[in-house]
């Protein structure tokens, strides 16, 4: 799961370069001032490179093989899948935002650019179908259609996205046992280690509530998924390279917290709302109940 943060990482980028969120029309017929080509030449650009990178700086590392297929979903607890689906969806919502700053027509922004997540990161499940080490996963196939879909369908229903995903990171103990699979360094840890990685769903209550409500536009109410115990990825070796590993129990963990949608935050800087839109993917460190088998724990600040 890691490297699908490549093509989203280049993919917020342009969105940064290009979009400014105060002048993203809801619904245009026709497009504004040549942007189109830009955002076309930039995406195809990204496209290219992002699979140059991946197969440069990832795959070469690792034997080829044929193409074949590999059932991944048991490892990890699911939390990659849920990598998968957060990759997806927010490709998706900052496409849309390009290609409505174009001028695209409404339905075709939503269905092109909501679809854009599915189709970069097709490309890697193709590369792991040809990696000795993975192969083509039907179930991340599954999870990037997932945040795909959920992008659709909101702008489709609402041309607003009222649920967000987003994604927490805090550092663990586990890095230290397997640093060469949970990560060396603070950089790796946030790509590899899932035991620190929590995925949120964000709602925005006011936008559920009747226009002139008094509720805060910025408040959202999350609920966040995680997971610990894990050093391994279908299940805890008991030792590596000849080192005794101790032995820690895998569970899943549920949380309940408060967050913010950056990009209902009300501004006249360019700048800002352009960052805030760019940040928004992260959840806000905020109090939040934890629920697991080792039953209800409450966090003043939770990342």
């Amino acid at each position: 799961m890691p490297r699908v943060f490549v093509p989203v990482i280049l993919l917020f980028i342009q969105l940064s370069v290009f979009s400014q969120p105060d002048s993203i029309p809801v619904s245009l017929n026709k497009f504004k001032d040549g942007r189109l080509y830009p955002v076309l030449i930039l995406e195809s650009t990204t496209y290219i490179t992002s699979i140059i990178l991946l197969n440069a700086e990832w795959y070469k590392n690792y034997p080829r093989s044929s193409f074949h297929f590999y059932n991944d979903f048991n490892e990890w607890l699911q939390m990659d899948k849920f990598g998968h689906a957060f990759t997806s969806y927010n490709i998706g919502t900052a496409e849309i935002d390009l290609l409505r700053w174009s001028g695209a027509d409404r339905e075709k922004a939503i269905w092109y650019g909501g679809l854009t997540g599915s189709l970069f990161l097709l490309n890697i499940e193709i590369l792991d179908g040809f990696s000795k080490k993975w192969g083509f996963s039907v179930t991340d196939f599954a999870a990037n259609a997932f945040g795909s879909a959920i992008t659709i369908a909101e702008e489709l229903a609402w041309d607003d996205q009222r649920i967000n995903l987003k994604w927490s990171f805090h550092k663990t103990k586990f890095e230290q046992f397997r640093p060469e699979e949970l990560g060396k360094n603070l950089a790796e840890n946030m790509l590899k280690d899932y035991n620190g990685q929590s995925y949120w769903i964000s709602m925005n209550l006011y936008s559920f509530l009747n226009k002139g409500s008094t509720f805060p536009k910025w408040l959202n109410f999350a609920f966040g998924f995680s997971a610990d115990g894990m050093t391994g990825g279908s299940s805890n070796p008991a030792e590596v390279n000849g080192k005794i590993l101790p032995s820690f129990q895998r569970y899943r963990k549920y949380y309940v917290s408060l967050d913010l949608d950056l990009t209902r935050i009300r501004t006249k800087s360019k700048l800002l709302k352009t960052l805030f839109r760019s940040i928004n993917v992260l959840k806000i460190p905020a109090p939040a109940l934890e629920l697991s088998k080792n039953g209800t724990t409450f966090f003043p600040i939770y990342f």
